[in-house]
């Protein structure tokens, strides 16, 4: 019997050997599926965090060929916000230096051009007299006057009647803002910087800060909305950037490219 109290101590020697090696490789495995479930979350937060800030999806082709701007913030402060007041541009922060906005909205102060008179209303013979100013032939100037003022006159009317003479009133512009266009102005006549600043990143290939005439019909296309037919004929682009264009400036048929 007293060499069995050796070979006893032995066996529980052993087992707890055996348990300790049993436990330490029970930590090790738990250690690795913990790491390995951080390393996971880790991946799946980047991933996470990539898809969210993902411009492009492979299943729509079209997000790659129109791609959009991720780096506005470095040159133009909050380029998602819309602007009352001015239009800046990345190159123009703070807009054009200077010009009068008169309280006017950026796009009352874009139709504004045509008020001859001042008195707040546009009429065809101002508009004629507008396109004519800019170099516009005669015919082309009346077809533009007539159909730019008898698609936005009623919209703008400060009541129901219909006025023979097609006036457009500045101070209800934003009523007449039409579907299928570019996002540059909001429904209140707001300028967006960033929908100009993407309206480039989409379609300019030629040059990064001009469209040639095939861009700018790619443009229209692009921003069609099923449907809507009246947008469809009314979205002659009006490129309004300022400094960029000259502010004026309404399709690329009215200005040669060298004035670009």
């Amino acid at each position: 019997m007293p060499g069995a109290i050796p070979s006893s101590r032995s066996t529980r020697t052993q087992n707890i050997n055996t348990t300790m090696s049993s436990m330490a490789t029970y930590l090790q495995k738990e250690v690795a599926n913990e790491e390995e479930e951080q390393e996971e979350e880790v991946a799946m937060a980047y991933e996470t965090q990539t898809a969210a800030m993902a411009t492009e999806a492979k299943r729509a082709p079209v997000t790659a060929d129109r791609r959009v701007r991720n780096d506005l913030e470095t040159t133009l402060p909050k380029p998602y916000m819309a602007r009352a007041l001015a239009a800046p541009d990345t190159d123009h922060p703070n807009g054009t230096v200077g010009r009068k906005h008169n309280d006017m909205t950026v796009l009352q102060q874009h139709v504004a051009f045509f008020d001859i008179d001042g008195d707040g209303i546009v009429y065809p013979w101002e508009t004629y007299k507008g396109m004519r100013a800019m170099g516009v032939n005669v015919i082309l100037s009346i077809l533009l006057a007539i159909g730019i003022n008898g698609a936005l006159s009623y919209a703008t009317l400060p009541g129901w009647i219909p006025s023979p003479l097609l006036p457009v009133y500045i101070d209800n512009l934003h009523k007449s803002k039409h579907g299928s266009d570019s996002g540059t102005y909001d429904t209140e006549g707001r300028y967006v910087p960033v929908n100009l600043e993407n309206l480039f990143s989409k379609y300019a290939r030629t040059k990064p800060d001009k469209l040639t005439f095939r861009e700018l019909w790619d443009m229209t296309e692009g921003n069609r909305v099923a449907w809507d037919f009246f947008g469809w004929y009314f979205s002659i682009p009006f490129i309004i950037q300022q400094n960029r264009f000259r502010p004026e400036t309404i399709i690329y048929l009215l200005v040669r490219p060298d004035k670009l």
